[in-house]
């Protein structure tokens, strides 16, 4: 493994702590779909999500899903809403979600800055939510590259947003390290022929994605440390 020139990043789950930023988005939005209880409960189950824990299970489809994965498995209990109604309900509830810091990025990220690194964002969420997800931490500006499921690059597993970004950057994919919290994530890395690193502030244990991993950290404010471990400090 060499030293990196770019660090990609995962948004849910990886810079934001992903039970406490979607659970709440998963709450809002079933209650936009329906008053019933019943019906938000089983509308619940169909995207893996307990409305009466307000807790998503391991496997739900919102987890490394795109907001038309979401569609898919709610569109036949809606008949009422097209499809392109449920993915502007979803994305316009996704953008007002708050969304909770894993550490705090301004300082973290600028951090990351110094040391000469290329910064990059790709998510299976929509991108203008993740942009107004970014902007509301005001981390917006500190990335040269930021793609969502819809950007045109596909979206993980496959690697398109990650070679895309190599491409932006003008590094050789092998001089980046991506960071997630899912196995889409590091596969995605895997497949463009990145540095795989995952993080536990999703809901994927570590056996599950140390497979995959070239190591499994806490939370991203351990990677300066390992960073250092492994190339020596920054200047």
């Amino acid at each position: 493994m060499r030293a990196p020139k770019a660090i990609v990043f995962d948004k849910d789950g990886t810079l934001f702590d992903f039970a406490r930023t979607w659970e709440n988005w998963a709450d809002a939005f079933l209650k936009r779909l329906t008053a019933d209880p019943g019906r938000a409960s089983a509308l619940g189950r169909e995207i893996g999500f307990d409305v009466s824990t307000k807790r998503f299970v391991p496997t739900s489809v919102a987890i490394a899903g795109t907001p038309e994965d979401v569609v898919d498995a709610l569109a036949p209990h809606v008949a009422h809403l097209s499809r392109s109604d449920l993915v502007s309900l979803i994305n316009a509830e996704a953008a007002r979600a708050p969304q909770m810091e894993v550490v705090p990025l301004l300082p973290f990220l600028r951090g990351l800055r110094a040391r000469g690194l290329f910064l990059g964002v790709v998510t299976n969420d929509a991108e203008i939510p993740a942009r107004a997800h970014l902007q509301s931490a005001k981390v917006l500006s500190v990335f040269d590259f930021i793609a969502g499921s819809d950007s045109g690059y596909g979206a993980k597993p496959h690697p398109g947003q990650l070679e895309a970004f190599a491409d932006a950057v003008s590094i050789a994919p092998p001089d980046a390290i991506m960071v997630g919290d899912s196995t889409h994530d590091l596969i995605a890395a895997q497949r463009a022929g990145m540095v795989g690193v995952g993080v536990l502030t999703g809901l994927a244990e570590a056996e599950t994605l140390s497979p995959f991993a070239e190591i499994v950290l806490p939370d991203i404010g351990h990677l300066p440390a390992w960073l250092d471990a492994q190339f020596g400090p920054s200047n």
